[in-house]
């Protein structure tokens, strides 16, 4: 299996581990993941927020790319580049006037789009085109008792997508469950821990995280699987924060799900990037 592959900003960046655990994983399982030549930061919510439009040509030029180069669907990891790309082909299509304007602006650079590529999510790839027999046959390193609770996040489903349930998406659960961890019911999983709000309204996001974290150590969870670069960030390295904020004692290892699927595969720490400072907290001798 053969896909264009958007890395995006953060994985070539602060979630390195993500972009390692990734290409392990995809490459235990036979996926061959060719990343998309020249491609641009998505845009993302910061950026839709200040110029919408300049927001669309930055999603339409990957798209671009994509289509030039012949690709029929370009896989990504991160949470708001899979929502960004994807809203972006949306409008291109159905608003004639963002089509103009974005046509006017790829011009300037020598591309045309014609139909935007879809865009998945390795989500979907993996509990679709893999699928849970092929993942579970590459078991060798079975996660046995280990408790999870799988946190996907605001943006997974927004715009809606193909492949799970916008409120109640259960594809962490599926694919996790392979491993022979046990997975936990968890009512914030859908919910959104401040992302960008931590550097603009830094109590209301801390306070967002709080609540996720606090039903997760509640529930009895070990780790916290997530699928997305910033969730990981607010969950992970404002625990801290959080306990000074509110007097918690948060010390819950977060990990990006490739992360765990590479685990119960018998793959090093070193080649999922486990090995960096973040990390400290979780006993990976006792999986």
């Amino acid at each position: 299996m053969r896909y264009t592959y958007f890395p995006g900003c953060s994985n070539h960046s602060s979630s390195r581990d993500y972009e390692e655990s990734t290409r392990e994983v995809c490459a235990a399982l036979g996926i061959e993941l060719v990343e998309l030549q020249d491609w641009n930061c998505c845009g993302s919510t910061a950026v839709m927020a200040v110029d919408p439009m300049a927001a669309m040509a930055l999603s339409a030029r990957n798209l671009a790319l994509a289509a030039a180069g012949g690709s029929r669907e370009m896989v990504v990891t991160c949470n708001s580049c899979f929502s960004t790309l994807r809203r972006a082909g949306q409008f291109y299509q159905s608003e004639p006037l963002t089509r103009d304007a974005v046509d006017r602006a790829l011009g300037e650079v020598g591309l045309t789009l014609q139909k935007p590529v879809p865009v998945r999510h390795l989500l979907d790839v993996l509990l679709n085109d893999v699928g849970l027999d092929g993942i579970g046959a590459r078991v060798s390193n079975p996660l046995v008792g280990l408790k999870v609770v799988p946190y996907y996040g605001c943006l997974v489903g927004r715009p809606k997508n193909d492949f799970d349930d916008r409120e109640n998406p259960c594809s962490l659960e599926r694919l996790l469950g392979t491993t022979g961890a046990v997975l936990l019911p968890f009512e914030h999983k859908a919910r959104c821990c401040g992302g960008a709000l931590m550097t603009t309204k830094t109590e209301v996001a801390l306070e967002l995280c709080r609540d996720i974290l606090q039903e997760a150590v509640e529930r009895g969870a070990e780790v916290m699987a997530v699928t997305c670069p910033m969730c990981h960030l607010n969950l992970d390295a404002y625990q801290g924060q959080i306990n000074q904020r509110f007097g918690t004692k948060f010390n819950l290892p977060i990990l990006y799900f490739t992360q765990i699927l590479g685990l119960s595969f018998g793959l090093r720490e070193k080649e999922l990037g486990l090995t960096r400072a973040m990390y400290r907290r979780f006993d990976y001798a006792r999986v």
